[in-house]
């Protein structure tokens, strides 16, 4: 299938152009202006951006959480996501303690292939580091990982901090990239107790319980054990000015820092736990919600080239019969929220057309950056010759409001419900197929694995 869109502004990190775009097969063929081709369906794109397919550097589809799952699957959670113009994920898969990576990667291919509305990869979180862990990351190399997650929270997913030295060493050989969950874990552990033997139990004390100093000496450390190991490193859902401030110090100092951090860190503050009844738990996730001071911070270095990419930490859970268990104590509630379908439509109202930034920055956070970062460029994040013609025709002009009850991820909330928006997704086709039209999925299940290859920056 041949198509020819027509008269769009086609968006890259550096320009827009007017130029049309020619896509023949999964690839696109060529750009140019006024091109004819006469056996090409026509797609007229006037007034529109046109966007190379956005990647989501972070989401946990299909989690098992112990006792409970998370409300979406690979099947749901990709729908929802190319819905809203993603045309990639990046989800986690985990290592449980005495699995291989091998089989922690099976697992996650069996939940995912087959399934995915959109193309995916995976980060490879590693929970038990040994000497077996260590000779099987050339051959995740082999196998298209190059990028890795390692938690310094959360008692059966953390790793202390020897290994994490280990680890950035051993991945710096295959010239991968470590993204890290910096908290604290044993001061969250700590604050947790004291609240709890006070009686404090309640949905705002959330935030309380893992302050900025926690996630702030967390960056602090992971940066210095990252200088001792000579390797790059990735802090994600960067969420607060004083974990911010770690990261600037650090580049400043020579070392090679990426940051991404996501939408309810720039949206949403930490007031949202004070809402009546059990209605705050929509909003428990870890990070927690801030200060309107850390998110105007984070605007600040978005907008100065400072963030590198804009992930979701997509982990949804319904309210009733997830969320509620914390009815009496918020330690209870499972973390996180839903953001995967709506995160290009919050950038861009609340990023471009409300002046913040323009849509290079867009372009650049959303998909050109993390393609290169995470070794998929430009086969994915580019409108050139020979990439996948991954594309977003975007209508810069579309009104409407998110609600729960119109999202197509598969949760009874969301944490953005009756935001008024400008923008969204008119057309998306991934690998030259056209998958959505006005808001209509066309094609489930298209998605394909990308294996990828090391850090391309």
């Amino acid at each position: 299938m041949k198509y020819l869109i027509k008269n769009g502004t086609l968006v890259s990190s550096q320009e827009c152009r007017h130029e049309d775009i020619l896509i023949e097969g999964e690839k696109i063929l060529c750009t140019g202006p006024d091109l004819e081709v006469a056996d090409a369906e026509v797609i007229d794109a006037s007034g529109k951006y046109i966007f190379p397919g956005f990647i989501d550097t972070h989401t946990h589809f299909d989690l098992d959480a112990g006792d409970f799952h998370t409300a979406d699957d690979f099947y749901t959670g990709t729908k929802a996501a190319i819905a809203g113009g993603t045309t990639t994920v990046l989800d986690f898969t985990t290592q449980d303690k005495g699995q291989t990576l091998k089989e922690a990667l099976d697992v996650w291919h069996g939940m995912a292939d087959g399934k995915s509305s959109c193309d995916y990869g995976f980060h490879m979180s590693i929970t038990d580091w040994n000497e077996k862990s260590r000779a099987e990351i050339p051959e995740m190399t082999r196998l298209g990982v190059t990028s890795y997650k390692l938690y310094m929270a959360y008692d059966n997913l953390r790793v202390n901090d020897g290994e994490i030295l280990e680890i950035l060493s051993e991945v710096e050989k295959e010239h991968g990239i470590i993204g890290v969950h910096c908290e604290n874990g044993d001061l969250i552990t700590a604050l947790v107790s004291r609240l709890k033997a006070d009686g404090e139990n309640r949905i705002s004390m959330h935030p309380a319980s893992r302050p900025p100093e926690v996630e702030a000496e967390a960056i602090h450390r992971l940066l210095s054990i990252a200088k001792l190991a000579g390797a790059p490193v990735n802090v994600v859902h960067l969420s607060t000015a004083a974990g911010l401030e770690e990261v600037r110090r650090a580049r400043a100092a020579g070392q090679t820092v990426f940051a991404e951090t996501c939408p309810q860190y720039l949206l949403l503050d930490d007031s949202e736990y004070e809402r009546p009844g059990f209605d705050g738990a929509a909003y428990v996730l870890s990070p927690p919600l801030r200060k309107r001071s850390d998110i105007e911070a984070l605007w600040e270095a978005v907008c100065n080239g400072e963030i590198d990419m804009i992930g979701t930490d997509h982990c949804s859970f319904n309210m009733k019969g997830q969320k509620e268990r914390g009815l009496s104590d918020f330690t209870l509630i499972p973390n996180g929220i839903p953001g995967v379908e709506h995160r290009p439509v919050l950038f861009y109202h609340f990023g471009v057309a409300s002046g913040r930034t323009d849509v290079n920055m867009m372009c650049r956070l959303l998909s050109e950056r993390p393609a290169r970062l995470f070794g998929m460029y430009p086969r994915k994040g580019a409108i050139l010759a020979g990439s996948d013609a991954d594309l977003v025709i975007w209508d810069p002009d579309r009104r409407w409001i998110i609600t729960a009850e119109d999202q197509l991820q598969n949760a009874d909330n969301t944490p953005y419900e009756g935001f008024s928006v400008t923008g969204r997704a008119s057309q998306v086709f991934l690998r030259g197929q056209r998958i959505v039209n006005e808001g209509e999925i066309l094609a489930e299940c298209q998605g394909q694995y990308i294996k990828r290859k090391e850090r391309g920056i």
